[in-house]
């Protein structure tokens, strides 16, 4: 690559991360539409592949994927909201089990005593905040609805997802072909390498991570169904998301529904049903659903991918966690190429 495309590219660049920065109050519904069409591609492809047109494969797909996210939505949200409310009430009895079972257990056992502490400004502010998480959805649409023209510009992205999201789904393809051919001529083989090299640690982890993530809150919220937990699918819900980190899907999930069993049913033997539960969701985790959806391709690392949100997020809000994870990836791809080139130069090996 010679001096001036370099400098071409990084001023390319710059200006695209400025325009980022000016427009990050509209670009959400086109970041959203752009990940949906990116994951939704493949399928396209093997629909086209099948001897359907592209037009038509893609109408296929946006129907099923629309259709599922519709009803999703319609059954998911309301029975979350009623579980958040259930646990709004368990918390002033969690803390009156921590207040007369665990610290006198601790205090036995350890003799650490935490009697001193205020319990009491404890449970007022738990209380507090997940009675306003309770109500979050009621306070969203009420703060909506108090402006039209918020009310207008929240319907306006609404609608334009799906809009956006059909066309560039079509035109995916079209698109990445497009782009290649405006590459230099000089780098587009190795700018060719390095898109693939993003697109596989990208399928390894949103293709595969987030879909063995949905699967286990699934695997998760159904088990604890079976055996009567009323917070079954917000515990569920919560170990799927916690998953995004090996193992800490598992810990965070069997401790909460652990607390939860005991609340509700006062039996020790509550406490084998959850770790069964969580258990059968390990092995099929670790024998069938990684193996399957991820393989052996190499995504994101964990830690990588909770800061790469968290850095998103204080530098352009939710736009930032929207693009997050293929920043990241791209990173990852630069990072992995200078390490290489690092390793073969004079600076390393004088």
């Amino acid at each position: 690559m010679s001096d001036s495309q370099r400098w071409f590219f990084l001023i390319v660049t710059l200006i695209l991360a400025f325009l980022l920065y000016l427009l990050q109050p509209i670009l959400s519904p086109f970041i959203v539409a752009a990940l949906l069409a990116y994951l939704s591609d493949p399928l396209a492809d093997r629909l086209e592949a099948r001897g359907l047109s592209r037009t038509l494969s893609v109408v296929v797909v946006f129907s099923v994927m629309t259709s599922v996210l519709l009803l999703l939505v319609i059954w998911l949200i309301p029975k979350l909201g009623h579980q958040i409310q259930v646990m709004v009430k368990l918390i002033p009895a969690v803390l009156t089990m921590i207040e007369t079972v665990w610290i006198p257990w601790i205090k036995a056992n350890t003799g650490v005593s935490l009697a001193d502490f205020d319990w009491q400004s404890v449970r007022q502010l738990m209380t507090g905040h997940w009675q306003q998480t309770g109500n979050i959805v009621k306070d969203l649409f009420s703060s909506v609805s108090q402006s039209g023209m918020a009310l207008a510009a929240w319907l306006a992205n609404l609608v334009l997802i799906p809009v956006v999201m059909f066309y560039l789904l079509r035109d995916w393809d079209v698109m990445m072909d497009k782009i290649g051919h405006l590459l230099p001529r000089n780098v587009e083989p190795k700018v060719k390498l390095w898109a693939r090299e993003c697109d596989e640690v990208l399928g390894a982890f949103i293709k595969g991570q987030l879909l063995v993530m949905f699967a286990l809150g699934v695997i998760y919220s159904l088990g604890l169904w079976a055996i009567g937990l009323d917070l079954a699918l917000l515990v569920g819900m919560i170990a799927g998301l916690a998953s995004i980190v090996p193992y800490m899907g598992f810990f965070v999930g069997i401790i909460a529904a652990a607390v939860a069993a005991m609340l509700q049913f006062n039996d020790v033997t509550a406490l084998a049903w959850v770790g069964l539960v969580f258990a059968i969701g390990q092995a099929l985790e670790g024998m069938v659903l990684t193996p399957l959806l991820v393989g052996d391709r190499i995504g994101l690392h964990p830690v990588a991918v909770i800061f790469a949100i968290m850095a998103g997020g204080q530098l352009f809000g939710f736009v930032g966690i929207l693009i997050a994870l293929p920043v990241a990836a791209v990173i990852m791809v630069l990072l992995r190429h200078l390490h290489q080139g690092y390793k073969s130069s004079r600076l390393y090996d004088c």
